[in-house]
């Protein structure tokens, strides 16, 4: 028997809980063990949860009964969960664990601190969908030459609802917050900073590079209205937020970001609330991965995945993937001025003869070539019009300074916004 505590039984503990009991059979015949939540840890005791195990809320409970050997930890947060993590593994307890957050700060630490005891996170990235186990073992033959992913439920929910309804960023997001797809605060959502978290998670696997979120360009979806739909519908493309590993010679990508992607690619057809991710390696080319990347239940399946795992002592593969340390000889990362794509521009401005070709001369100075345009008169203002541009490849640091200089004409009525462009 495996005996296991809880520290955290909010919705996704409740459905471990659920699930190890509810499905013990199979369970078990495929462990070869019976694995039993004996206890859960919870902030308040007086609030009724759906479970049938003993609660506390002392984490001695778990952390220093000798009866539990694996604790899985689902309290969120980074400095409190790495303190419980730390201690967990100091009693030589196996950790299982659903904290993004919690890995994108401290997940090298973690693994050097456990050695062969096992840390299983299956559940930390894309929820019910196997990705750590399909790049860390299934594709560990090849090169990663490439990730893009969809990691971010709520931020496709918006995107996918402003693309087929034509509706605007906040009037979603509100329908967001309704249907508990986004928090009373959705900024680290919206704002790309959970997709990052589960991005460096990958690229540790996939690269054995050790980068935290505040290394990697993270951009949101806030800025992105209208008149963006109208030119991706015009040119074929769909807009996701996108999570981006590349890799360039030595070097790695790392990016997070809303991006124009042709309709036509796989990626671009995982709308609503579903996350997708797509995987090259030089070996086995494309692959993709589909699947719910939130919800108790889904997420749950991933955690009680690694306890068997564990039960069955097959969690024995090294934590990021590599037991010779890649990191100290291997890839770098990019540094953010030096990344290379197409990319989409709008801005506002008088409607004024002349007003083109200025822009196009700053373009031009920057080594920016334009691509496609289109011009619309602003829904708002007669006297405007909303020039849209998309770019050949061009430098990352040449179009940050062409978009600082335009916002720096007379009649320029808006700061120009840009889009990256992923083809």
């Amino acid at each position: 028997m495996m005996r296991v505590g809880i520290i955290g039984v909010g919705t996704v503990g409740s459905h471990v809980v659920k699930i190890l009991q509810e499905n013990e059979d199979i369970i078990t015949a495929r462990s070869g063990k019976k694995i039993v939540p004996i206890l859960g840890i919870v902030r308040d005791a007086t609030k009724k949860r759906d479970v049938s195990i003993p609660l506390s809320t002392n984490l001695d409970d778990v952390l220093e009964n000798p009866e539990i050997d694996v604790v899985v930890e689902l309290m969120g947060g980074v400095d409190e969960a790495y303190k419980i993590v730390t201690r967990a593994l100091k009693n030589n307890k196996a950790v299982v664990t659903a904290n993004k957050a919690l890995l994108a700060y401290h997940r090298y630490e973690l693994r050097d601190l456990a050695g062969n005891t096992p840390i299983g996170y299956e559940a930390s990235v894309a929820g019910g969908i196997p990705i750590i186990k399909a790049l860390r073992e299934g594709l560990s033959a090849n090169h990663i030459e490439a990730i893009k992913g969809i990691m971010n439920g709520t931020c496709n929910f918006i995107l996918t609802k402003m693309m087929n309804e034509k509706a605007e960023f906040a009037d979603v997001l509100k329908e967001a917050q309704a249907l508990g797809y986004a928090e009373a605060d959705p900024t680290f959502d919206v704002g790309g900073f959970d997709a990052a978290h589960k991005l460096l998670i990958l690229a540790s696997i996939a690269y054995g590079i050790n980068v935290k979120p505040e290394d990697i360009l993270i951009e949101g979806i806030e800025h992105i209205n209208s008149e963006d739909i109208y030119f991706a519908k015009e040119f074929g493309y769909n807009i996701k937020l996108l999570t981006i590993a590349k890799k360039s010679g030595d070097q790695v990508e790392l990016r997070v970001h809303p991006a124009l992607v042709p309709i036509q690619q796989m990626i671009a057809k995982v709308d609503g609330v579903m996350n997708g991710i797509s995987v090259i390696g030089d070996r086995v080319g494309e692959t993709m991965y589909y699947g719910p990347g939130a919800g108790g239940s889904a997420t749950a399946s991933a955690v009680v995945s690694d306890l068997i795992d564990i039960a069955r002592h097959t969690q024995n593969s090294p934590m990021l993937g590599f037991i010779k340390p890649l990191e100290k000889s291997g890839l770098t990362l990019m540094d953010k001025d030096d990344i290379c794509t197409q990319y989409y521009i709008r801005v506002s401005v008088a409607d004024k003869i002349g007003v083109l070709s200025k822009i196009s001369e700053i373009l031009g100075q920057h080594s920016i070539s334009i691509s496609s345009f289109l011009q619309k008169q602003d829904a708002k203002r007669e006297e405007c019009a909303v020039l849209l541009f998309s770019t050949h490849i061009c430098k990352e640091s040449n179009i940050q300074k062409a978009l600082h200089e335009l916002s720096q004409l007379e009649f320029v009525e808006q700061k120009p916004a840009m889009i990256r462009i992923e083809a």
